[in-house]
């Protein structure tokens, strides 16, 4: 490499699917930023094939950027022929930092010798099956948890810098993965600009009241302790309301929609399966509420995402979630029901209570940037191998 040349950076970006999970949705948000404010820096972004090139350089408006490349990487990140082809590309291209939106890294770039050719960074966004397997007892992390664990400590030894999104996840990581705390940096996520309020919502004109829950199914989120503060809600008979679950449908995990049957609130449950953009933000701009009760979480973007929409939030008190609320939301412990239950109540019926948690909801949002994160991930980059 020329003595002068920009630094070239390897953003692996297979981790964004057909069907955007967080990860994919934070790596194309961070490359959307790195975009606008990367200029001094050379990318080089691994995608699967062209047809995910083509999706990213639209989504993160890429396509005009001389500073961003494309280089195809037909292989799946847990691959072991993937993994030595990735290492070999890196060296090949002159890389000077690799980084990965999530855990697993081309483990033969990374030595545990130290210092690498490469700097290594890797995003961690939680550490649930190590800190909590009973939370995810179907997952294949958790069924293969002896290799989850080893190959989770191998690439805490290897890599240079570990990213996490929470103080609470950075505390699991230094507890869990005995990594110093000099080698993790908090970026929190950002909130993307199309989250905005758009007016009156439905229920303000006749609709009926939406309790809407962002995420997946799995255990830890506590989707089964929702339906049953909701039917608490709808108890008394004076509200008229639905539960809106937005999520990929997941049939390891048919406890909520069978909690439903069984309190005779099923006609009250709308499943509207995994949500593309539009109809994301959409759902976020007419719901009353936006509930959330996980039992953990590594950061909690839904909760961000209806803030800065003026949806009010209930979430719980676990791990990183009032980190992320602070004081413009009703906090609550994720099993005590009666208090969420309470608070949806509250909200649904109580418009100065809605109008307060709005107007305080809008103002932390606007407290987290994707811009901050980009900003924080280049002085990353720039960083020298000691």
């Amino acid at each position: 490499m020329e003595p002068n040349a920009p630094k070239r950076i390897a953003l692996d970006a297979r981790w964004v699917f057909r069907e955007l999970s967080g990860i994919g949705r934070y790596t194309l948000e961070l490359l959307r930023q790195l975009g606008e404010i990367g200029g001094a820096f050379h990318f080089l972004v691994l995608v699967a094939d062209a047809e995910r090139q083509t999706f990213i350089a639209r989504e993160a408006h890429l396509a005009d950027k001389p500073n961003f490349e494309f280089l195809h990487l037909p292989y799946k990140v847990f691959c072991p022929r993937g993994q030595f082809a990735a290492a070999r590309l890196l060296r090949r291209r002159n890389i000077a930092a690799y980084h990965s939106p999530n855990f697993m890294v081309p483990l033969p770039a990374f030595p545990r010798r130290r210092p690498h050719a490469i700097r290594g960074i890797c995003n961690i966004h939680d550490l649930i099956p190590l800190a909590h397997p009973e939370f995810t007892p179907r997952a294949l992390k958790t069924r293969l948890y002896p290799l989850y664990r080893a190959l989770m400590h191998e690439i805490a030894r290897r890599v240079d810098s570990v990213v996490t999104g929470s103080e609470s996840a950075r505390r699991d990581i230094m507890r869990l993965l005995n990594i110093p705390p000099e080698r993790i940096t908090v970026v929190a996520d950002g909130v993307a600009e199309r989250f905005r309020p758009a007016g009156e919502k439905p229920s303000a004109r006749g609709g009926i009241q939406t309790v809407l829950y962002v995420g997946r199914a799995d255990p830890y989120k506590n989707l089964p302790g929702l339906v049953t503060a909701f039917a608490r809600v709808l108890q008394p008979g004076n509200i008229h309301a639905r539960l809106l679950i937005a999520g990929p449908p997941d049939e390891r995990y048919p406890e909520a929609a069978r909690r439903a049957r069984e309190l005779g609130i099923a006609d009250h449950v709308t499943w509207a399966g995994y949500l593309r953009d539009d109809d994301l933000l959409r759902a976020y701009q007419e719901a009353d509420v936006l509930a959330l009760l996980s039992r953990y979480e590594g950061f909690g973007l839904p909760v961000l995402e209806a803030m800065a929409c003026g949806t009010p939030v209930v979430c719980s008190n676990a791990a990183s979630l009032p980190e992320v609320a602070g004081n413009a939301a009703r906090i609550v412990a994720p099993d005590d029901l009666d208090a969420a239950a309470n608070a949806l109540t509250d909200i649904l019926t109580n418009p100065a209570e809605a109008a307060r948690l709005r107007t305080a909801g809008l103002a932390r949002a606007r407290q987290f940037s994707w811009r901050t994160a980009a900003e924080t991930m280049l002085r990353l980059y720039a960083e020298e191998e000691p």
